[in-house]
C-alpha cells in the first residue's frame, strides 16, 4: 500500500493506493497522525479512488481518525469510494457519522460556504 498525504487549508488529504489491511494499517496510522498534528490540520479527507481493498482494520483506522478530529473540533470526509468499498463502508455503519462527497473540490466549496 502506498500512502500520499497533502494539505489544503485546514484539511489533511489522505490518498491510499493499493490495499489497506492489517499488514499496512499501523504504518498508515502513524504517518497520518504525525502529519495531522505536526501540520496542525483540523479535518481529514480520505480519498479512496485508488484503494483496491480494505478490511476491518482499515475501518478502524478511519474511525480512529474520526475520534481524533472530533476531539480537535474537526471533521472526517470520504471521497471517491468505489462500489466495492461503498458496500463495506455502508455495512460498517461509517456513513452514519462520516460525510461522503464526490470530490475534494466539493468539500472545499462546502466548507468555504460555512
Amino acid at each position: 500500500m502506498r500512502l500520499i498525504l497533502d494539505t489544503i487549508d485546514e484539511n489533511l488529504i489522505v490518498k491510499f493506493k493499493g490495499e489497506l489491511d492489517h499488514h499496512t494499517t499501523e504504518k498508515a496510522r502513524e504517518k497520518i497522525d504525525k502529519w495531522y498534528f505536526e501540520k496542525r490540520k483540523r479535518n481529514i479527507i480520505f480519498d479512496l479512488r485508488e484503494l483496491n481493498f480494505m478490511d476491518s482494520s482499515g475501518i478502524g483506522l478511519i474511525m480512529g481518525r474520526y475520534k481524533t478530529c472530533k476531539e480537535n473540533r474537526g471533521e472526517v470526509f470520504i471521497v471517491n469510494s468505489s462500489s466495492n468499498l461503498e458496500r463495506i463502508l455502508s455495512m460498517s455503519g461509517i456513513y452514519k457519522i462520516i460525510k461522503v462527497y464526490p470530490s475534494v473540490d466539493s468539500i472545499l466549496e462546502n466548507t468555504l460556504e460555512r
